[in-house]
C-alpha cells in the first residue's frame, strides 16, 4: 500500500466516523463504540478489499458482508452512505419509525445489506452458508463477517467455526473486532476468550493477527487471507472502543448510548479536526 493511498483511506474511516456520530446523535439511540472501533475494517472493506457495485447491490457475484455484531451497523450505514448505496441524508434518520436505517441491518429493506442480523452468535452461521454456497455453485465471490471478542462467547460462532473448517471454505474470511469491551464490561472479566488465535487455530483457521487501526496491517492481512487455500481464514483485529472521539475511547459506558449536544458538538469537532489534518498533510 502506499501512502497516498494510505492517507485517502484513513480520510475516509474519519468520514465513516462523523457518519456515525451523526446517526447515533440524531436516533438519540444507538451503539457508537463498537461503530467506531470497527470504523477502519468498515472503511478497507468496502473501499479496497471487495468486488461490490453500489449501482448493483444484488449482483449474483459480488463479494458478501455479514455484520455479526448488528447492533454497530452505525458503522455498516455510514460506510454504505458513503460508499454511494444511498444518500447520507438516511443516517440522520436512523431508529426512526418507518426510515430505512433500523436499529439493526434489515437486508430487505437496506440496499447493501446482505443478511438481516443482530442475534448475536449467529451472522457468522450465515456467512458459512453463503460460502457454502458459493463452493457448490462453483463461484468466485468471497464472503466476509465481522465479529465481536465479546461476541465469541456464544456457543454458536463456534458451532460455524467448526463447520466452515470441516468444508473447508477457503473463501470465508471472518475479522474478529478486538476492542476488549462489551455491554457488561471488559471482556477478559465477563467471559475470557483468550488466546483467540490459539483456540481459532485448533478449530482449523487461518489466523493473522493485526494491529485493527493501521490500514497496512489490515492491508497486509487480507492479503494473506485471499492466498489462503483449503481452509478459511481469521483476522483478529486489536482495536479502541470508541476510536477517534477522545472521551469515549476505551469507555464501556459507550457500548450504547447516544451523546447529547454538548458531547456532539465535542465528538464531530475533534473528528473535523482530525479530517482536516489528514487533508492538509
Amino acid at each position: 500500500m502506499n501512502e497516498s493511498e494510505k492517507k485517502l483511506l484513513q480520510q475516509l474511516a474519519c468520514k465513516v466516523r462523523l457518519g456515525i456520530i451523526e446517526g447515533v446523535y440524531n436516533a438519540r439511540s444507538g451503539h457508537p463504540g463498537g461503530s467506531l472501533s470497527a470504523a477502519d475494517i468498515y472503511t478497507y472493506l468496502y473501499f479496497k478489499e471487495m468486488n461490490i457495485d453500489p449501482q448493483n447491490p444484488r449482483d449474483p457475484d459480488r463479494d458478501r458482508f455479514v455484520l455479526s455484531k448488528g447492533h454497530t451497523c452505525p458503522g455498516l450505514y455510514s460506510v454504505l452512505a458513503l460508499r454511494g448505496y444511498f444518500d447520507s441524508s438516511e443516517l440522520k434518520k436512523l431508529r426512526k419509525v418507518g426510515a430505512m436505517l433500523q436499529g439493526h441491518p434489515d437486508m430487505k429493506g437496506t440496499p447493501g445489506i446482505d443478511m438481516s442480523s443482530g442475534s448475536l452468535g449467529q451472522g457468522i452461521s450465515a456467512a458459512c452458508g453463503m460460502a457454502m454456497a458459493g463452493k457448490m455453485d462453483n463461484k468466485a465471490y468471497r464472503v466476509y463477517t465481522l465479529l465481536g471478542d465479546g461476541e465469541c462467547e456464544e456457543g454458536q460462532v463456534w458451532e460455524a467455526c467448526m463447520f466452515a473448517a470441516h468444508h473447508k471454505l477457503d473463501n470465508l474470511c471472518v475479522i474478529v473486532d478486538c476492542n476488549g469491551l462489551q455491554i457488561d464490561g471488559p471482556v477478559e472479566e465477563v467471559g475470557g476468550i483468550e488466546p483467540l488465535d490459539k483456540k481459532l487455530e485448533a478449530f482449523g483457521f487461518e489466523v493473522f493477527k493485526i494491529d485493527g487501526h493501521s490500514f497496512e496491517e489490515i492491508d497486509e492481512a487480507f492479503a494473506k487471507a485471499r492466498a489462503t487455500k483449503a481452509k478459511p481464514s481469521a483476522i483478529i483485529a486489536k482495536t479502541t472502543k470508541g476510536k477517534g472521539v477522545s472521551f469515549m475511547e476505551n469507555q464501556v459506558g459507550w457500548h450504547g448510548a447516544a451523546p447529547n449536544d454538548e458531547q456532539y458538538a465535542t465528538a464531530i469537532k475533534e473528528l473535523n479536526e482530525m479530517l482536516t489534518g489528514l487533508e492538509a498533510e
